[in-house]
């Protein structure tokens, strides 16, 4: 990973888009456990459970996200995550 590589996050829930933006890594709850994914991630299509998307920015702030059962996918450092329902918990220290 270069360092300052970011990668576009876009989270969409079914009725509303729920946060897009720019992200240093994302934790997602895939199906098979917790996933991370950094800039250049190889590319990903998978399944994910309900639970907690977390959302490092540049300058570090997580912010997290509580989700249902959906999808994400992954390439060239464009993340889109597709749910049923999610909404903005709390921007964590």
């Amino acid at each position: 990973m270069m360092a300052g590589s970011t990668l576009q996050v876009n989270i969409v829930a079914a009725d509303h888009p729920v946060w897009h933006g720019t992200a240093k890594s994302v934790t997602i709850p895939a199906s098979e456990g917790g996933m991370g994914i950094l800039p250049d991630h190889e590319p990903v299509l998978t399944v994910i459970k309900e639970g907690t998307i977390v959302v490092v920015d540049p300058e570090g702030e997580r912010l997290s996200f509580e989700v249902t059962d959906g999808f994400i996918s992954f390439d060239s450092n464009k993340l889109t995550v597709a749910v049923e329902r999610g909404t903005n918990v709390k921007r964590a220290e």
